[in-house]
């Protein structure tokens, strides 16, 4: 049992407790200003180590610093290139400056909160100019996320019992972006201006496929009887470099080809052995994203006259296009990589409420005369005539 022993100090007396850890070494907490609170924190000792939740207080003294770059290490293996890169920022811009040096077992929830709030404040001087813009929400989101990711490693660790960055509640929400669709018209107008690239345009704009997937996309998957692409392979661009790695989803899947885009594709493809890459850059590399203002992507949207729009954009008009169509949301939600039905009717929900005035006309035309009673005219009264 834990024994409480009162000593001097220039402040006045103190309290300690003595105890056995579970691996039955001897222990002490020193510092209690009141024997009440130290009968308080041995009481709380011996009910963690009788429930197994008993943490060794000598544990919770490493900090943040020492235990971010082992959590880094991991992440590198587990996330695509570009992810790990954002992460990795994370750290060393926001997380580590202020977190760094502190204990894990010292870190509170106000304080997480605080910092949050500190984020996200955009602070102006006397004349009202901004001197400090406050970070985004994808910005602030992501340095929680490293924080709290290493308290959970010390929560497995067992150097601490819980994690104090668990459970804000003044975490920003996303903001999703307005969708922008094209018509199959303007696809074509848009097509047209590309020039060299529009094939590339059109691939984009009826398959649905990311940019990195397009430019990872090789000769041999393209399957041309199967009407289908095979994608497996993401090249994000990180600089002027590539990295290859999977799909955002990790995992392959098959993607339906109207036969018009085999044909354009059929033209991509000639000449060239099953690993040539479909879209190639200069040199046979990978082709990077065109510029956002001055490429040729954003020239030949100038130039077609139609929304503005980004390579991604396309991916979203194929969600329209294919809705349009009368696809179905599973094979939509396959076509363009979603873990499931539910992300993609997330994702889309803008694109289904005509879908819901239609449900209402079906099922009135389809029920209506089988639902309503008739009604009868009182005896006596058969020559009335109902409007």
């Amino acid at each position: 049992m834990a024994t409480i022993e009162p000593y001097e100090t220039k402040s006045g007396k103190r309290y300690q407790v003595r105890y056995r850890t579970p691996d039955h070494r001897q222990t002490k907490k020193r510092g209690f200003r009141t024997k009440r609170d130290a009968e308080a924190y041995a009481a709380t000792v011996e009910v963690s180590k009788l429930t197994g939740a008993y943490i060794q207080p000598s544990l919770g003294r490493i900090t943040v610093a020492e235990l971010g770059p082992e959590w880094l290490a991991r992440k590198e293996s587990d996330v695509a290139p570009s992810n790990y890169r954002t992460l990795d920022a994370a750290w060393r811009v926001h997380v580590k400056p202020q977190w760094g040096t502190r204990r894990v077992s010292d870190i509170e929830l106000v304080e997480v909160e605080r910092w949050i709030a500190h984020m996200g404040r955009t602070i102006t001087n006397a004349d009202g100019k901004v001197t400090k813009k406050g970070a985004g929400a994808t910005t602030i989101i992501r340095a929680y996320g490293v924080l709290a990711g290493i308290l959970d490693d010390a929560v497995k660790g067992r150097r601490l019992a819980a994690n104090p960055a668990r459970g804000v509640e003044n975490l920003p929400r996303k903001r999703r972006k307005r969708h922008v669709y094209l018509s199959a018209e303007d696809v074509a107008k848009l097509a047209a201006e590309s020039g060299q690239h529009r094939a590339l345009v059109l691939t984009l704009a009826y398959t649905g496929l990311r940019w990195g997937e397009l430019i990872a996309l090789r000769v041999r998957d393209v399957e041309f009887l199967r009407r289908r692409l095979t994608v497996h392979d993401n090249a994000v661009q990180l600089g002027v470099e590539h990295a290859e790695g999977l799909t955002k989803s990790r995992t392959t899947r098959s993607v339906p080809v109207p036969q018009f885009i085999l044909e354009e594709l059929s033209q991509q493809c000639a000449g060239k052995g099953p690993g040539d890459l479909v879209f190639p850059g200069e040199s046979g590399k990978y082709l990077p994203r065109p510029k956002s203002t001055r490429g040729w992507f954003a020239g030949a949207v100038k130039r077609a006259g139609v929304q503005s729009v980004t390579p991604h954009d396309l991916r979203h008009t194929t969600a329209s296009l294919s809705i349009s169509a009368g696809i179905n949301v599973l094979v939509l939600a396959r076509m363009l990589g979603h873990t499931s039905a539910k992300v993609t009717l997330d994702v889309y929900a803008d694109l289904f409420d005509t879908d819901l005035d239609a449900a209402a006309d079906t099922l009135h035309t389809s029920y209506s005369a089988a639902s309503v009673p008739k009604v009868c005219p009182p005896e006596g009264h058969s020559n009335i005539r109902l409007a």
